[in-house]
């Protein structure tokens, strides 16, 4: 894939769901490869499903701490050279009624989902201005552009990552860097069975009722699978692709439409 092969690309949160379907499409196409996050036995349980000539390298760290990100990215840069793509996935989600979120919480969802881009982007964005290449996709959420209940932080932590995206975009757009947020509705994950959890937890409803509930809302009549926000990606990081940036692309059957 044109833009693709012998790239060195990291992906954060790169061991589960949308994270490893990513690492395996990039893979796939000739993406030399670097796993970030916080499980190291989950990471290399991954990389070693991938393309051997992906040469998958794991690092560890916890990107709302900026100083393990940096020693993270120096190794990754290390094994395989500068980070032409970078895909921020890594993210964590809660869902309670805001007066019960508490600073703690609150500062933790944001810390991970939109200081982890932050912190993550800075490291790429130097080398990138002085290639004049790169590709910075977010993985945003369809939280990112309209509110729902009890999502308070998760909601605003998206939007701001929404919001880094244009503006780095705007930013770095005449440099050759483009830089694109994608936003999957519910999508077959861990995250996804967590949240159902919650439902049939806080309604006493089965797991089929809470996914049918879900479903209602959406015209397509089905969760997004991981492949189909993977294969996004991947378009986005081709050479072809290169008119594309400061966009907030919407994977989720319909559901939401801007």
């Amino acid at each position: 894939m044109s833009g693709i092969s012998g790239k060195h690309a990291l992906v954060t949160g790169g061991a589960r769901g949308i994270g490893a379907a990513i690492a395996t499409a990039l893979g796939s196409h000739g993406a030399r490869l670097t796993l970030l996050g916080r499980d190291r036995a989950v990471l290399e349980r991954h990389a070693a499903t991938l393309a051997q000539s992906a040469e998958p390298h794991v690092v560890t760290a916890d990107v709302s701490d900026a100083d393990a990100v940096s020693a993270a990215f120096g190794d990754a840069r290390a094994r395989h050279g500068e980070i032409e793509i970078l895909v921020n996935n890594a993210g964590i989600g809660v869902s309670r009624p805001f007066a019960k979120i508490d600073p703690a919480t609150w500062a933790s969802v944001i810390g991970v989902n939109l200081t982890g881009t932050y912190n993550c982007t800075r490291e790429v964005v130097p080398a990138m201005l002085a290639a004049r290449y790169g590709r910075i996709v977010n993985i945003a959420s369809t939280a990112g552009l309209v509110g729902g209940k009890y999502i308070a932080a998760y909601t605003a932590s998206k939007h701001g990552v929404v919001g880094l995206t244009r503006a780095l975009a705007a930013e770095l757009a005449s440099k050759g860097i483009t830089v694109n947020a994608v936003c999957p509705g519910f999508t077959e994950s861990e995250m996804l069975d967590r949240t159902l959890s919650s439902i049939v937890a806080t309604t006493g409803r089965t797991s089929e009722e809470a996914a049918s509930a879900i479903l209602a809302r959406n015209p397509l009549g089905r969760f997004v699978r991981p492949d189909e926000v993977a294969d996004v990606v991947a378009w986005l990081c081709r050479y072809e692709a290169a008119a594309i940036t400061g966009q907030a692309i919407v994977i989720d059957g319909g559901e939401v439409q801007h």
